[in-house]
């Protein structure tokens, strides 16, 4: 597994396994041990999917020493700022069944995320967690954080894949030195992804699936990816990314497939915000 390099010299894996939506608890724990158990050592949750004690659980069956793992969790709007953030982390840090996070992140751009992140700067400097940052935010969100907090967030966890390339984001991200990391690298399968012309070529000319040329599209774009799936045969297929490349018009026509915005979620309309805000994960 290849590995990237955070600017506080963390190294985080390219690849990983992410949990949204398993929300069944023996279903989760299997599936995060056969991710283990095909090489992933990258797993991501969150407080809002509900499965962290499944994560953990799976973690410790696994019998994998903890150094080699990096596991990333998410604080949820409602546990925003200063004192419910560290309450919230300990609760995690507790359904995880862990002594230290190697990720923490904050979910989304709402709420008193600046105390938030004052909060993980504190759990940061206590070597509670090994890197800090953030998820789904915009760029103009991303840069007032970073100019206005002691530390800039590491990670940017956000939805990058052919339909969403996210250039701008990706710009202003390197611009402060954060790396960005793609959920949905597969878009989720809309648009009927995993049969769009373009990617079968490519897929047929490597003798690779369709799925696999996305995220090596995205290790080449030099984007860590957490995709998801729910079946061992492809959580081993989704690793198998590392050993072809794409050819330069290969990723050019890859980038024609951009469509400039979301057809998942927009986290700059006043719906969402609305909607995300009326989330509550406890009473």
């Amino acid at each position: 597994m290849q590995s990237v390099t955070l600017y506080n010299g963390v190294e985080m894996p390219m690849l990983g396994y992410g949990t949204l939506q398993i929300t069944d608890r023996a279903q989760c724990e299997q599936c995060v041990s056969d991710a283990l158990a095909c090489g992933y050592r990258l797993i991501d949750t969150a407080a809002a999917y509900g499965n962290e004690q499944a994560v953990g659980a799976a973690v410790k069956k696994s019998g994998i020493a903890r150094r080699e793992l990096f596991i990333t969790t998410k604080l949820w709007i409602q546990d925003a700022g200063y004192d419910s953030t560290r309450k919230a982390f300990e609760t995690s840090l507790k359904n995880l069944g862990l002594d230290y996070i190697d990720l923490y992140l904050i979910h989304q751009p709402f709420g008193d995320y600046y105390g938030a992140w004052r909060a993980m700067e504190g759990l940061y400097a206590e070597s509670a967690v090994r890197a800090i940052g953030v998820s789904n935010f915009s760029p103009e969100r991303l840069v007032d954080l970073c100019m206005n907090q002691e530390i800039r967030p590491m990670v940017n966890q956000i939805e990058i894949h052919p339909f969403y390339q996210q250039r701008e984001a990706l710009q202003v991200m390197e611009t402060y030195g954060v790396m960005p990391q793609a959920w949905g690298p597969l878009s989720e399968a809309q648009k009927n992804i995993f049969q769009h012309k373009t990617l079968i070529k490519i897929a047929e000319k490597h003798g690779k699936t369709t799925a696999q040329v996305i995220l090596r599209w995205h290790a080449q774009r030099g984007i860590p990816a957490i995709p998801k799936t729910v079946h061992k045969e492809r959580m081993e297929e989704n690793r198998n990314i590392f050993d072809f490349s794409l050819r330069g018009r290969e990723m050019e026509s890859i980038a024609a497939m951009d469509l400039g915005h979301s057809e998942i979620i927009d986290h700059r309309c006043f719906y969402t915000a609305r909607q995300l805000n009326s989330v509550k994960i406890h009473g």
